[in-house]
C-alpha cells in the first residue's frame, strides 16, 4: 500500500515551519518561513504547498485559536496578541487553495500528539505536554483524543504562589503571578538581568525556576491525572531543572497521591524525546486523522 504525502505546517509567531512527510512520522523535506503578516506568509506557505501533492494537511497553531466545528469561526486564530494575526481564517485559506482536508489544532497539542504517536509517550492514555519557553502552553491528550472544553486548555496562566523573597512583578499583563508571568524566559531575563542560557551556572535562578513550575505541575496532577508529563521548549533546555521539578512535585505532592508513575519521577517529568520535531510530526497524524476523520 503506497504511503500517504502529508503536509504539516506548525504555525509559530516568530516562523513558519512547513513540512512534507508520511503517516509513519517520516520527515522527507522541510523549510522555514518567516511569520510577518498573514498577507505575506500565508501566499508563502500556499506556494510551497501548492506542488507537493499532499493528500492533507495538519496545521499546529500558536493561539488562542477557534476549534468547535460547529462555529463560523472554526479554523480562525482569534484574539492573538500577534495583531495583524487576530481573526485570520488561516485554516479556510489553506483549504481553499490546496483543495484537501486540514487538520487544526493548537501548537502544543501538536507537539503532544507526537509524543503519543510516535515518541515516548505511546501506549499512554492521557498524557501532558507543557512548553516553556518565550511564552507558557500546554497540550492534553486523554484517551484518544486532543483535550478541548470552551476554548482549549490554557496551562501557562494558572496562578503562582509567589515566594516571599521574590520581589519581581510578574511579566504577564493579565496577571502577573501566572506561570507564564513568572517562570517563562522572558521573565527570568527580566528577573534576573541577563537571559536564561546566560545563567546556567546560577542555582538560586533553577531552585525558584523548579519551584514555580512544580507548583504548577502539582495543580496538573491533581486535575489532569497525567501518565506522564513532557517539558519542552527553550527554558526547559537547561536540563539542570529536571531533578529540581520532580523533587519539588514529589515535595509538593506529599504523599497524597501514590502511583507507580509518581515513584518513578525519573520517567514521570521527562524532556521531549523527538529531537524537537515533535511538532511536526504531530501535524503529520493531525493531516492522517482529517483524512480519514
Amino acid at each position: 500500500m503506497a504511503k500517504l504525502r502529508l503536509g504539516a505546517l506548525e504555525a509559530g509567531g516568530t516562523k513558519m515551519v512547513c513540512a512534507i512527510g508520511d503517516e509513519n512520522g517520516t520527515i522527507y523535506e522541510q523549510v522555514s518561513i518567516p511569520t510577518t503578516t498573514p498577507k505575506e506568509t500565508i501566499p508563502k506557505m500556499i506556494a510551497y504547498f501548492r506542488d507537493k501533492g499532499i493528500d492533507a494537511l495538519g496545521i499546529a497553531c500558536f493561539g488562542p485559536i477557534e476549534l468547535d466545528r460547529d462555529s463560523e469561526k472554526y479554523g480562525y486564530i482569534t484574539t492573538t496578541p500577534k495583531l495583524a494575526w487576530r481573526d485570520c481564517d488561516i485554516v479556510g485559506q489553506m483549504q481553499e487553495a490546496l483543495h484537501c482536508p486540514v487538520g487544526f489544532d493548537t501548537d502544543v497539542n501538536g507537539s503532544v500528539l507526537g509524543e503519543v504517536t510516535f515518541g515516548q509517550a505511546q501506549g499512554k492514555k492521557c498524557v501532558m505536554y507543557l512548553t516553556i519557553g518565550t511564552g507558557v502552553g500546554g497540550g492534553i491528550y486523554s484517551n484518544g483524543e486532543l483535550h478541548h472544553g470552551m476554548l482549549h486548555p490554557e496551562t501557562g496562566h494558572v496562578l503562582i504562589t509567589k515566594r516571599t523573597a521574590d520581589t519581581y512583578a510578574g511579566r504577564c499583563p493579565y496577571h502577573k503571578n501566572c506561570l507564564e508571568g513568572l517562570a517563562a524566559g522572558p521573565a527570568i531575563e527580566e528577573r534576573w538581568g541577563r537571559k536564561a542560557v546566560d545563567l546556567a551556572d546560577c542555582p538560586e535562578v533553577w531552585e525558584l525556576e523548579a519551584d514555580y513550575i512544580a507548583q504548577a505541575l502539582t495543580g496538573y496532577v491533581m486535575t489532569v491525572s497525567p501518565e506522564m508529563i513532557i517539558l519542552g521548549g527553550g527554558v526547559m533546555h537547561q536540563e539542570q531543572l529536571f531533578p529540581l521539578i520532580r523533587k519539588k512535585l514529589k515535595e509538593y505532592i506529599n504523599g497524597y497521591i501514590v502511583t507507580d508513575e509518581l515513584a518513578d519521577m525519573e520517567h514521570y517529568v521527562v524532556p521531549a524525546s523527538l529531537h524537537d520535531d515533535q511538532g511536526i510530526m504531530g501535524c503529520l497524524e493531525l493531516a492522517r486523522r482529517a483524512l480519514y476523520q
